[in-house]
């Protein structure tokens, strides 16, 4: 994949999670969530830090401690490891893409 909104399907079952490069310490994924979310009682406890990059569409984060804030294409955020955190919503008649950082 030479281009990040390559082969970006206007709806799927589950959000389509696609590795663009793995190196030792670091992989980067780009994400297409059409209106997935993560279930309120299994927040994920990952041992990495990520970063992600909200790159088109619209989503809701929460994390412990942070509260839930609404992100829109050019956000970011840095989640540190073993902080508990879920996607509240994306939306569903456009795709949300985003880029993801895991520091491994």
């Amino acid at each position: 994949m030479i281009n990040l909104f390559h082969d970006v399907p206007a709806r799927a079952h589950e959000e389509i999670v696609t590795e663009l490069l793995v190196r030792k310490g670091v992989r980067i994924e780009r994400i297409v969530s059409t209106g997935q979310s993560s279930p309120a009682d299994k927040p994920y406890d990952q041992d990495h830090d990520e970063w992600v990059l909200l790159l088109t569409g619209s989503a809701g984060l929460w994390i412990k401690g942070e509260g839930e804030r609404d992100l829109r294409p050019g956000d970011h955020v840095l989640i540190p490891a073993r902080r508990l955190h879920r996607v509240t919503w994306t939306m569903k008649d456009v795709p949300t893409v985003w880029l993801t950082i895991r520091f491994c």
